[in-house]
């Protein structure tokens, strides 16, 4: 009778045991499926927020057809100019081959994209970068954009600081010839800071590094000599 009452509650905890082991199973399962449905959840909306982000923009007029950049010239080479306008890199380049670049584009030889990223601002405390480029698409529906953006890189303000306010980026575009009244109201506004994270996000996937940038017919220029420019239009056209 004991023998037998010792194999009946050997037999109910063998018993529990698998049924613990079976809980403890389907609890697992039901756990991976639920870590499975949120990676799969969290891949599809950061693929959704970067796909709306990237689309929520509005382009200013002067801007190519993927909004990447503002158009001057109609040559046959394409001069793709990728900058920053806190990047003292820039302010060299604008001032030993700028001119360069206007006359290549005035000569009916270029077509001229200019990408104004916002990639250093790191180096302000106010978004310098951003709020720049953001000014650049408001002079460009003022059909200023060459002289404001040549003005922001004779006026660019040290790395590491509050850099220009508002104000003062319209100071400057009024000085360019811009309104005040409409340039102040879009630049105040913001309207084209949609665009510049667009600017910034497309150059990034197009594995543009850092400013300046230069490319012809889509070949980097490293040599940044007002000869070496010329001389890739010349070959590429």
């Amino acid at each position: 009778m004991s023998s037998r009452k010792g194999r009946k509650d050997a037999a109910r905890v063998v018993r529990e045991q698998l049924a613990q082991e079976r809980r403890r199973k389907r609890t697992l399962w039901v756990s991976v499926a639920a870590v499975f449905v949120l990676v799969i959840a969290g891949f599809t909306g950061w693929a959704v927020f970067s796909e709306q982000r990237s689309d929520e923009f509005t382009p200013p007029p002067g801007a190519n057809d993927t909004g990447t950049g503002i158009v001057f010239g109609s040559g046959p080479v394409t001069i793709d100019l990728y900058e920053d306008y806190l990047c003292p890199a820039c302010k060299q380049f604008q001032e030993v081959s700028g001119e360069t670049i206007d006359q290549l584009a005035d000569e009916g030889k270029a077509r001229v994209v200019f990408h104004p990223v916002a990639y250093l601002n790191r180096f302000s405390t106010t978004e310098y970068s951003t709020r720049a480029s953001a000014a650049t698409g408001c002079a460009s529906a003022g059909g200023k954009f060459r002289e404001f953006s040549e003005a922001l890189f004779v006026q660019q303000p040290p790395e590491n600081g509050a850099q220009l306010s508002n104000d003062q980026l319209i100071d400057i575009g009024a000085a360019a010839g811009l309104d005040r009244d409409t340039f102040g109201t879009c630049v105040r506004d913001g309207t084209y800071l949609s665009w510049t994270e667009h600017v910034t996000e497309q150059a990034s996937r197009s594995e543009i590094t850092g400013t300046p940038t230069i490319l012809v017919n889509g070949e980097q220029v490293n040599n940044w000599s007002p000869e070496s420019i010329r001389a890739a239009v010349e070959a590429a056209g």
